[in-house]
């Protein structure tokens, strides 16, 4: 069994949600036993009362050298945990498919294919840094890192390129699809 650690953020955790948390989000990491995993639930409410869904539940799963993220969010903290887990489940069964059986897949972008980086820019005033995350980088392929983006649900991931050791940046496209960033490397004329 899986070791779930359960905070609340601006909330206090009782024992009936802590029990509930256990039942619903253990339900979902069966999706496979797996060794080393572990599991943080995060449980947040919004003090803004003009915020409808101001419950959520955030759960992350750590497993071999990956992490699977589902969240969900309502008026009930109990409907918040069973879409998290959910969701969870959700990714879980995506990775357990997609990475850890190793079914071929094509490639995600064609050799040779360009991308309109002037597109992605945005200027504003008066941006400010709000977070600052510091990530560990490991040797995947495009492959393996468009996965890694659908299972901790953000727009875009940065990784190593097992290919090149270059740092990438793939990203999910407004307009449908996925796009990759990657470094231009100069060639020096000895």
């Amino acid at each position: 069994m899986v070791d779930i650690k359960v905070s609340g953020r601006k909330v206090t955790v009782t024992d009936a949600m802590r029990e509930y948390v256990n039942d619903k989000v253990g339900d979902a990491l069966k999706v496979f036993d797996i060794s080393p995993m572990k599991c943080d639930v995060v449980l947040r409410v919004d003090k803004n009362p003009s915020n409808l869904e101001r419950k959520s539940a955030e759960v992350t799963v750590f497993v071999r050298d990956n992490v699977v993220r589902g969240v969900g969010q309502g008026n009930d903290m109990y409907a918040a945990i069973d879409e998290a887990a959910k969701n969870a489940e959700r990714r879980l069964r995506k990775f357990k498919t997609r990475v850890i059986d190793r079914r071929p897949r094509a490639e995600v972008t064609p050799a040779g294919a360009e991308l309109d980086l002037a597109s992605l820019i945005e200027t504003g005033e008066d941006d400010v840094l709000v977070r600052e995350k510091v990530i560990d980088l490991t040797p995947m392929t495009e492959e393996e890192a468009l996965v890694q983006t659908d299972l901790i649900g953000h727009d875009f991931y940065v990784f190593e390129n097992a290919k090149t050791g270059l740092i990438n940046v793939i990203y999910h496209r407004k307009d449908g699809g996925y796009g990759i960033i990657k470094p231009k490397i100069e060639e020096i004329d000895g």
